[in-house]
Order: structure tokens, then sequence, then C-alpha cells
């Protein structure tokens, strides 16, 4: 369908295979740590926060003018009371740091633009307009309209302080993050005691990392993790008095044990391959956890045409839940929908731990029914947030906010590398419309409930295969189907040539046809009742007469 524009219809992107992941991270706990061991970690932690905080206010200050000497020269004063890999490691989380906050400052700026383009479209508008479905209307009231009049300077303010940053390269950046900073003025809201939030922002503002080095032993000379899961730490010029081992490492009691992809693990320490560290503290339970990760050759997706071949899961992303439909490679639904429920109210790990779920019955069933790859929405929810456009609906627009889109993305398509799954993603519009129109109704039955979430998971599948959404497409121009072809765009090309199942021709209309003349394919008209009981017993029961001698 893509390339094909209906008046009144925007055109549609073409659907693509998603790439795969390129990096692994797993997580295990360090256990059994002593007294001596939490001290220097916590010491380590400390310092080295220091000075990532120290060379992060240099790379924001430097701002646009920014380049390879200044970055040279803030690494040479970071080695100075560290280690030259400690300050790659710092300088590196540093660069990546600023691009993320310039990324959002971005964002923020597109933001800004789409509530003033829709506040100056809707105070344009007379006083009560209606809107349509794709437009909101005008304000309900003049003192509404006084309101956002008064927003719209609001916004356009923000958006000259936005774009004067933007041009300037000022960002802001908050180590520990904004939003834990801003709980300390709400300690009793969150629960918190200002002393539980002063231990928690200090974990938050250490730095225990190390990027890993191919060719160095075990791939990290920084945290050096063993096969048999025993850390150690390359400590920093001022701390080395702290060492236990030789070399000013110190060598914790604890160790590690990776459960979850333990074997890959171990097979690149064992090859001396990179590997990159971080050692994190949990202040609510109060235990230390170490981080490994490292980066995969990038893995070639395989073609849009070879992902099609087995047919496809068409998905449909809800605020609740994932309507999913089995489709063959002819387009055809299979069977019944499946819905996988999650809840995303709570807290951050709840939300998480329900859409894992969610996705991994979803991968669970596709590996099942044997297709190479899941369709799913494309979505971005970025214009549609603003408050702007949906006014009043607050409902609404936490809703949409709700859905995680983007964690929604990475996840699958990490999740579906394990099963052997590919990713297509298709363009969002008209899903759910066409869907509903082309496809509800008609697999509806009196055991079978279709929602217009189920019939979008058929649209978002035909699309991924590509396929019209439509059950048929444009009549021939001949009276019948057979003459020039098919009709309906599901069916493979060696099937009969006809629209669908037809009535079975009993003998009475064959009879009929034979007697009136009737040509195949055309209504006759009923007989009337009488008649047809006339006929029936002139069929069934046999004549008297023809027994006689």
């Amino acid at each position: 369908m893509g390339g094909v524009v209906v008046c009144g219809v925007r055109e549609l992107a073409a659907s693509f295979v998603v790439p795969g992941p390129c990096g692994v991270t797993v997580r295990d706990r360090l256990k059994h740590l002593t007294a001596q061991d939490e001290e220097v970690l916590r010491a380590v932690g400390a310092h080295q926060g220091a000075l990532a905080s120290r060379d992060l206010k240099a790379r924001c200050a430097d701002g646009l003018n920014h380049g390879a000497e200044p970055w040279a020269t803030r690494k040479r004063e970071l080695t100075k009371v560290s280690s030259s890999r400690i300050a790659g490691a710092i300088t590196k989380a540093t660069h990546a740091q600023w691009a993320l906050a310039r990324r959002c400052q971005s964002a923020h700026i597109r933001s800004l633009e789409a509530g003033i383009r829709m506040l100056t479209h809707r105070l344009s508008l007379p006083v009560g307009a209606r809107g349509t479905k794709r437009a909101p209307g005008g304000y309900r009231s003049k003192s509404e309209w006084f309101h956002k009049s008064r927003r719209l300077q609001a916004l356009e303010a923000r958006h000259a302080a936005a774009i004067a940053d933007w041009q300037a390269g000022r960002v802001r950046v908050v180590r520990g993050g904004k939003r834990l900073f801003n709980t300390r003025h709400h300690l009793a809201e969150a629960g918190l005691s200002q002393g539980e939030w002063r231990e928690r922002w200090e974990a938050e503002r250490w730095f225990l990392s190390a990027d890993g080095e191919s060719g160095k032993r075990f791939g990290n000379e920084t945290i050096r993790v063993t096969p048999t899961g025993e850390v150690s730490i390359k400590l920093p010029a001022p701390l080395a008095h702290l060492a236990n081992t030789s070399h000013g490492r110190y060598t914790l009691t604890g160790t590690v044990a990776f459960a979850h992809r333990g074997v890959e693990w171990a097979d690149r320490i064992g090859a001396n391959r990179a590997v990159a560290y971080r050692t994190h503290y949990d202040t609510t339970r109060s235990r230390w956890y170490l981080t490994a990760s490292w980066q995969r050759p990038v893995v070639q997706t395989i073609p849009l045409e070879a992902a099609r071949a087995a047919g496809v899961i068409g998905v449909d992303t809800n605020a609740d839940h994932f309507a999913a439909y089995l489709l063959d490679p002819h387009g055809n639904p299979v069977g019944e929908p499946r819905r996988f429920g999650y809840d995303l109210t709570g807290t951050a790990p709840h939300r998480d731990a329900q859409l894992r779920h969610a996705l991994t019955q979803l991968l669970h069933w596709a590996t099942q029914s044997g297709v190479t790859a899941i369709a799913i929405e494309d979505l971005d929810f970025s214009a549609d947030k603003t408050r702007e456009k949906h006014g009043r609906r607050k409902r609404f627009r936490q809703l949409i906010s709700g859905i995680p889109t983007g964690k929604l993305k990475a996840r699958l398509v990490s999740m579906a590398a394990e099963h052997g799954l590919a990713i297509v993603a298709v363009d969002p519009a008209y899903t759910s419309m066409w869907g509903g129109q082309h496809w509800q109704k008609p697999l509806t039955t009196p055991r079978r409930r279709m929602s217009r979430h189920d019939a979008a998971g058929i649209a978002i599948g035909r699309r991924a295969l590509g396929h019209p959404v439509r059950r048929r497409t444009t009549p021939p121009p001949h009276d019948r189907s057979d003459r020039v072809g098919h009709r309906t765009v599901q069916a493979v090309p060696g099937a009969r040539r006809r629209e669908g199942t037809r009535p079975p021709a009993t003998e009475r209309a064959h009879n009929a046809r034979h007697r009136t003349g009737t040509p195949h394919g055309t209504r006759e008209t009923s007989a009337p009742k009488t008649v047809r009981d006339a006929r029936s017993a002139r069929h069934w029961v046999q004549d008297s007469l023809l027994l006689t001698d």
C-alpha cells in the first residue's frame, strides 16, 4: 500500500525489518562483602564521582567549542589523580551524558513547537467552533480563549529561551538525576528522611565503572573478574594505600556468578575480549550489584521477504494489553485472536516486570505457531502528548504518555532475537480504523468476540505482509470474476478462481436451473412454498402406477 495516496489519506511509510540488538548486559549481586570491602567501594566511588562531576562541569562550560585538544587536556588532568584508564572512562561517560542532554533539549524544543502550533490553530478559530476528527476546534468560552492566549505567550517565551540555549550549546545536567534532586524538597511525600535521601543521592553520584579492553587479562584492566567470580579493582592513585594485593589492586571477598548468559560471558573473558563493568549500590535493599556488558558483532537482519515467508503475528499495542492475531503468508487470519495483558500502574520495577511477562507470553506463542516474524506498529506519540491538542481530556493524555513505546520496542527486539524471531515495523496510520471497518464484523461469530484492537492486529499483519488491509480489491470489469481473475487478494495464485466459498448446489437448485435455463451464478426467485412442497413430493414419493401390472 506504500506509495498509493488516496484523497485525504497520507502516504504510508514502507515496512521494514528492525535491526537486532548490538549489546548484552547481565547483572549479579556481590554477596558476602565485608565491612572493609564496602568501605573501599564507597571511597573509590566517592573519589571518582567527584572527578566525574568536575569533568562534566568543564565539558558543559565548553559548549559547542569542544574539540580534541580540550578533551585531551581534561583527560591529562584526571590521570594525575586517578589513572589513564579511569580518566578515559570518565571523559567518555561525560561526553555520553552531554550528548544525551543535547538530544533531550532538542526533543523539548520540538514539544514546545507542537504546543505553539496547536494553540495558534485553536486561537485562530471562532469561540465554540466545532472540531474534526483530526484537529480540535475552537475554545468553548471567551475566558478559556483568554487563558490559552496567555499560555501561548508563555510557551513562546520558553521556546525562545530554549532556542538560545541550543544555539549557545548550553545544557542542564544533574548528576544523580533531576527527579531525585527535586525529591529533597518533598521528603515527606516520598517517605524518606533527610539521611536516607542523602545516602541515595551520594550513591547515585558515585562512579564505579570501567570500560573493557580487548587483549588485556580477562577483558578489563580496571575492574577484573576471573572465571571463578573473584572481583578485583585497580585503585586510583590517592587511594592506593587501601590495596590488599600487589600492583595497587583491591580484591573483594565476595564473588559473582552470572547465571544468565554465564557461558557467553565466560567465553569472552577466557579469550581476553572486552567486557565493561559497573558497580551499583541499592540503598533500598542495602545490596551491591555488578553489571557486565559487552558488544555483539553487527547482525545482518533477514530480508523482508524471508521474514514474511511463514506468515506473521500482527500485534496492536494498547494501554493495558497486546492484541495479537496470527496470519498466514497470504494474509488470512488463522485461529482465534489472542490477548496478553499487563498493568502499567505502580512502580517502575512493577511496570517493567509486567511488560516483560506479556512479551514473554507473546514470544512463546509466536514460537509455537511457527512464524518467523512479529509485526508491530512503529509508534511515536511525541506529537500527541502535548496538552494543547487534547485540551481537557487529561485521562486520555495520561493514557498516551503511559505507553512506554521506546522501552517496548527496545525490549521486544532484544527478547525476540533470543527466540530467532524478526520484528517488522509498519506504519501505524489507520490500522484501527481500517481493521474495524474491514475485519471486525466479518470475523465476529456467536463463539468469537472481535474487538477493534483484534481487527487492528490483522491490519498490522497484512500491512507487514505487503497486502492491502481491505479484504477485496476493486471488482473486475466483466460480469464474472472467473473470466478476468481474482477479486480476493488473500488467496494463493493456484487456488480456485472465485471470490469465496459459494453455497452448495443442492439437487433442487440443480434441477431448477436445468428446467428454467437459469444461467450459472444468477439468483433466481424463490418458488412459493406450495409449489416447492409439490416438487419435493414428486421427487421423493414413488408413483404407484409404475408398480402395477
